[in-house]
């Protein structure tokens, strides 16, 4: 049992499964009163909730389990599907797969063999987690319905030989909220229309790239209830995708794939992929594609690949919610590795157009799902064989990887550290304390270092997290425009923390002696004291009808640090007169005319329309004149020169991909530390750099300059093309205007709730 066990014992709020027949078992339609996938028709969180407990209810195949709450304080549901023989043998089953997925702990091949005969599939699959993808959550309680009434040959091989998980939304807040706002407007004009709102409370669509920081606590109930209780063999998450191309994607990825994925894991994930492709296309289901779209680089969408397991994506093409579409053959076009029109190798059965529902969304989701389950059933022995396997390498060590990583207890950034040691242990990795000093990578390293040795079952999740990303140049053609990563090419945590890592290749003596490994890790959220208290300044946070997820994630670490602020909406700016109530205004990266016009009229309900306006635009002009400071980040900085007539513009804006380009990478400043806005944290740090971030061009000296970004190739992690064009050009400039101040940061401070480095100097633009 390891420390995380009892922590997460399975689970609470069980609803006891009870003995029934099929016919006992409610259907869809009659809890819901439409069938699912019925056009226009969205069954909100309660409704599929109560439909959950019904089904615990009636089938002795099903068990319920609220995990916690949400942002919001909706329940958070796990189901546990399986039959009633294995429900009845629970906690042995769960014992087999946690001495499975930690080698160390198996006494014998013949222990092991035993372990192999016992074990079942573990599949968990996880729904709706971007809310406007409304077919997940639906489908969800088709799937589950067939799987606690049918008694076909093909349900009762699934249930015999997998433990299903079933998360049926990883977003309860954002399901409801989207179901609501779609029915409310079903029959207007604005049928259709997406929510003005982002549908996860703080980070809206981005909640799918939280699986390494799990900053979220829908993604920590997730990880500790589900993935860190019964390791998983195969994870399934059902998305959807835009609706010209194919109808449905499964894997192989395309390249590339991140080099500490074990290579079983990514040949088992192409075959159960292929399989799914294979069933779906033998019923008739045309515009299945597999090998193209979406690569397997970033952890941020893969925490399985880094814990024995796969992570199948399926991205079914979307409607407009509920509504159905029509999409002629003309508009039926091609993406990345395919072409959508034409038939080929990775795409043979094209679908050449017509109509597209809310009801095909969701038979080409349950098909899926199935089949994935069809092939956890029938090759049991191989999954739990291959999982095994994963793990036996792991605890054997890999050649690439050093013999431990050391991480100094004394460091400069405290909060660094301290996210850095809750990521590691969120993640079940192993973290030790050294009991003396030792010697190591030919350094002294002080008692009470961490000590991560690399010989456990979740180092390959350690190497990737803590080394530098080398991603590779890949072009469309030699000499072309960049081959586009699906995410981004740097997840560096040390450098994103600004926390010192350091690899030991080998130990020179004997390892230090360690201690057990450490469980909880304190959160240092601590403010600078300019920030805290009674002289707090009056901060407001704009927040538009269309609010960019970097404001949701600013909003987030603001609160986490119980920083105080206002939000700032078009309206209250367009009244005027907001030095009364503000010293300092953030505006995150959002386009310049969507700050100016919002919403086109029409589009949505009058609430939601129109942006700043020149009223509001007036109203921030006086502001700033009157002695308030307005700090811009990336796309808003033009708005903000624009604003002010100041010299500062885009240096690559214009710049094709082919000579620049920086899809997510980390980058070197060089600071000036006489200026009080470089935060105090040196004269070199490392910032995040993507597609909405700018370096600058400056004219004249009204503007003070006051980091920049590396000379020669300031690139430490990812990818860039034509570092020239932005070595040592500004990244971060302030500039007097009236009795006020504008900052602009070219580069994102708060990266996905991780750049922590650049933190004290968001800080520091907030203290005018």
């Amino acid at each position: 049992m390891t420390r995380r066990y009892a922590a997460a014992a399975f689970l609470c709020l069980a609803v006891a499964a009870v003995p029934a027949t099929a016919q006992q078992v409610p259907t869809p339609a009659s809890h819901f009163g439409f069938d699912i996938g019925t056009d226009r028709m969205i069954a909100d969180w309660d409704q599929l909730l109560a439909y959950y407990g019904k089904l615990a209810n009636a089938s002795p195949r099903v068990t319920l389990d609220t995990l916690g709450t949400t942002t919001m304080g909706r329940p958070f549901v796990m189901l546990t599907v399986t039959s009633p023989a294995n429900h009845a043998r629970r906690d042995e089953l769960l014992a087999v797969q946690r001495k499975l997925a930690d080698p160390r702990t198996i006494a014998d091949n013949t222990e092991l063999q035993r372990l192999l005969r016992e074990a079942r599939t573990i599949a968990l699959i996880t729904h709706a987690i971007h809310s406007t993808e409304v077919g997940s959550a639906q489908t969800a309680a088709r799937l589950l319905y067939k799987l606690a009434s049918s008694n076909d040959p093909e349900t009762l091989a699934i249930l015999d030989n997998v433990i299903l998980l079933d998360i049926p939304s990883l977003n309860p807040d954002g399901t409801d909220w989207v179901s609501e706002f779609y029915m409310e407007n079903v029959g207007t004009p604005y049928e259709g229309a997406a929510a003005p709102w982002l549908y996860q409370f703080y980070i809206g669509h981005d909640n799918n790239r939280d699986w390494y920081a799990f900053t979220q606590k829908e993604t920590q109930l997730t990880v500790e209830h589900a993935h860190n209780v019964w390791r998983p063999h195969i994870v399934h998450d059902i998305h959807q995708m835009g609706g010209n191309g194919a109808r449905i994607f499964f894997p192989p990825y395309i390249d590339p794939v991140e080099r500490n994925v074990d290579p079983a894991i990514i040949t088992a994930l192409n075959q159960l992929g292929s399989f799914m492709a294979a069933q779906l296309t033998a019923e008739g289901k045309a515009g299945v594609v597999i090998n193209a779209i979406y690569d397997a680089f970033t952890p941020a969408r893969a925490y399985q690949h880094y814990h024995g397991g796969v992570r199948i994506l399926s991205e079914t093409a979307s409607a407009q919610l509920a509504t159905p579409v029509t999409i002629p053959a003309e508009r039926v076009r091609g993406g990345r590795a395919y072409d959508a029109a034409t038939a080929s190798g990775n795409y043979p059965l094209p679908w050449k157009g017509g109509e597209w529902r809310l009801g095909d969304i969701v038979d080409y989701m349950e098909s899926g799902a199935f089949a994935l389950l069809t092939n956890a059933a029938r090759n049991r022995p191989f999954w739990v064989e291959n999982f095994y396997r994963i793990n036996r390498r792991a605890v054997d060590g890999w050649e690439s990887w050093p013999a431990a990583w050391v991480i100094p207890a004394d460091q400069a950034n405290a909060v660094g550290l301290s996210h850095v040691l809750r990521i590691l242990t969120m993640a079940d990795v192993e973290v030790h304390r050294a009991g003396a000093p030792f010697t190591a990578a030919g350094r002294q390293f002080a008692a009470g270092a961490y000590v991560i040795p690399m010989r456990q079952p979740y180092a390959s999740f350690a190497q990737t997290m803590l080394e530098v990303q080398e991603y590779p140049d890949l072009r469309e053609y030699p000499g072309g425009p960049p081959r586009r990563p699906y995410d981004v090419t740097a997840h560096t945590l040390p450098l994103l923390m600004d926390v010192e890592a350091v690899a030991v290749g080998r130990w020179s003596g004997a390892p230090p002696a360690l201690s057990a490994p450490i469980d909880n890790v304190d959160w240092r959220f601590d403010l600078p004291a300019g920030l805290a208290g009674a002289t707090t300044p009056r901060i407001a946070m704009y927040k538009s009808a269309q609010e960019p997820m970097e404001a949701g994630w600013t909003r987030w670490v603001f609160d986490m640090h119980g920083l105080r602020y206002d939000t700032l909406k078009d309206a209250r700016a367009r009244q005027g007169d907001l030095r009364r109530d503000f010293d300092v205004i953030v505006m995150q990266s959002q386009n310049p005319r969507s700050i100016r016009e919002g919403h086109a009229p029409g589009s949505l309900p009058d609430l939601y329309t129109g942006g700043l306006g020149d009223a509001g635009v007036a109203a921030l002009q006086e502001f700033v004149r009157a002695g308030g400071r307005l700090v811009a980040i990336e796309e808003a900085t033009e708005f903000a020169a624009e604003l002010f007539d100041l010299p500062v513009s885009s240096a690559v804006e214009d710049l094709p991909p082919q000579e620049f380009y920086v899809p997510g990478s980390i980058l070197r400043l060089d600071l000036d530390t006489r200026d009080p806005l470089a935060g105090g944290v040196g004269d070199v740090v490392h910032a995040w750099y993507w597609g909405d971030s700018r370096a600058f061009d400056v004219t004249g000296a009204a503007v003070r300059v006051v980091a920049r970004y590396g000379a020669g190739d300031p690139k430490v992690s990812g990818w860039i093309l034509g570092p020239e064009h932005i070595a040592g050009k500004p990244a971060l400039v302030s500039a007097d205007v009236g009795q006020g101040s504008v900052v602009l940061f070219g580069f994102q401070p708060n990266y996905r709730g991780q750049t922590i480095a650049t933190w004290p100097l968001l800080w520091a633009s907030l203290m005018p």
